[in-house]
Order: C-alpha cells, then sequence, then structure tokens
C-alpha cells in the first residue's frame, strides 16, 4: 500500500463491479440522474485505482421478480 492509496494492491489487481439498478421503466426513463450517477462509479472505481471495471445493467427495468413493465 503507497500512502496515497488507502486501497491495498491486492485489492486493486481485482476487478471491480458496478451494477446499475432501475427496478421499473419508469425508473429508467424519469431517473436519469439516478442512472448517470451509478454509470460515474466507473470513473470513481477507475480513479481508485482498478483497471478493470465491469458494469453490470442487464436487468434495468425489471422488477426482481424478473417482470418487465
Amino acid at each position: 500500500m503507497t500512502s496515497g492509496n488507502l486501497i491495498p494492491t491486492a485489492v486493486l489487481k481485482r476487478k471491480a463491479v458496478v451494477y446499475v439498478r432501475q427496478s421499473t421503466q419508469a425508473q429508467v426513463q424519469l431517473n436519469l440522474e439516478t442512472q448517470r450517477r451509478q454509470y460515474e462509479l466507473v470513473d470513481v472505481a477507475r480513479r481508485w485505482g482498478f483497471r478493470k471495471v465491469e458494469v453490470i445493467d442487464e436487468d434495468l427495468g425489471r422488477t426482481a421478480s424478473g417482470a418487465v413493465e
């Protein structure tokens, strides 16, 4: 760990995962600021030193039950 970095090097070698979640299609369409902030977490992870960042957003607009509105 370097003095300027609070995350151990061993952790930074792992993949960071950003899970973008909106439960309904209305949320996907209306909560654009929330969605933008969730995607910005990719940049945050990279600034922290993660080289590999995966975004999971395949279930946008689906409820936990799997239904699509």
